[in-house]
């Protein structure tokens, strides 16, 4: 039959077009185009990948207004085989913590029909850029979580194993686990496929399920939204520019050594903490 791959996207706003409100220091979205989330798409890639390998489901599932249909259609584009959106007014203000149990409910639903093998997301969302939905999703359904992946070197479906590379400071980590999981993908691991004509047309008239918090299987409301969400955002703000200019050593006709040299003197004349560090 096949594995059966849940990818979990978000619908974003185009983060090199979000300005910031001088006054109110709120998120200016009017206007803003809306896309795919980036990391989502890498992580859609990879799920597709396994696919093509071994024969998948691979489900998309997204939690957002209505509008973000239009993002899981465009996933639909790329090849995945169904698109699921929890809409409902219940989830408006969530943060994180709301958002993983709520993604996570859905998740536990779609596989009431068929086992859900493995869970796909992106490292983190641009517009948020906390990296903590997908781990809350892996705890809340008790998968092993490999966070960070930037590659896949090995999957036995049949002996239910995984093997990965995942990023971490000073290196990599090699990881073997069991199936089911959940696996969140860095940036750079792959390149989203181009979609072609006939799923094209397929997304074009793919009507995308839409779930309340009664068909996602939500039993606690009260864990949605703004009620089940405990950060609170103080402000927003873009940092101010700086004021500092950047200095020109001119080292035209110079040896190399001696432009090195010149360039350590002016460093080290405004900070003489760095020379102590280097002369450790």
């Amino acid at each position: 039959m096949g594995m059966h791959i849940v990818v979990c996207v978000k619908q974003v706003p185009d983060s090199s077009q979000i300005r910031v409100h001088p006054v109110t220091n709120t998120i200016m979205r009017q206007g803003v185009p809306a896309v795919v989330n980036p990391y989502d798409l890498v992580s859609l890639e990879e799920a597709l990948r396994v696919k093509d390998r071994f024969g998948a489901r691979v489900t998309v599932l997204s939690m957002g207004p209505k509008m973000a249909a239009e993002a899981l259609k465009k996933c639909i584009s790329f090849g995945a085989d169904d698109a699921i959106l929890i809409t409902d007014r219940v989830f408006a203000g969530s943060d994180t913590l709301a958002t993983s149990y709520a993604l996570s409910s859905a998740i536990r639903t779609i596989g009431g029909d068929r086992p859900v093998d493995m869970v796909f997301c992106g490292k983190q969302t641009i517009d948020g850029d906390t990296a903590q939905v997908g781990p809350g999703v892996a705890r809340r359904l008790g998968l092993q979580q490999l966070t960070y992946v930037s590659r896949i070197e090995r999957l036995d479906p049949d002996a239910r194993e995984i093997v990965v590379h995942r990023r971490a400071e000073g290196g990599v980590q090699v990881l073997k686990t069991k199936l089911p999981c959940l696996v969140t993908m860095m940036e750079g691991a792959n390149t989203i496929r181009f979609a072609d004509m006939d799923a094209m047309f397929r997304a074009a008239r793919y009507e995308v399920i839409e779930w309340d918090h009664k068909a996602a299987g939500i039993a606690e409301v009260a864990r949605c939204g703004l009620k089940g969400s405990p950060t609170v955002v103080k402000k927003v703000f873009a940092p101010p520019p700086r004021a500092n200019k950047a200095e020109v050593v001119d080292a035209a006709g110079k040896p190399a050594r001696e432009a090195v040299d010149a360039l350590l003197s002016k460093l080290f004349a405004k900070h003489p903490e760095l020379q102590e560090e280097i002369g450790r």
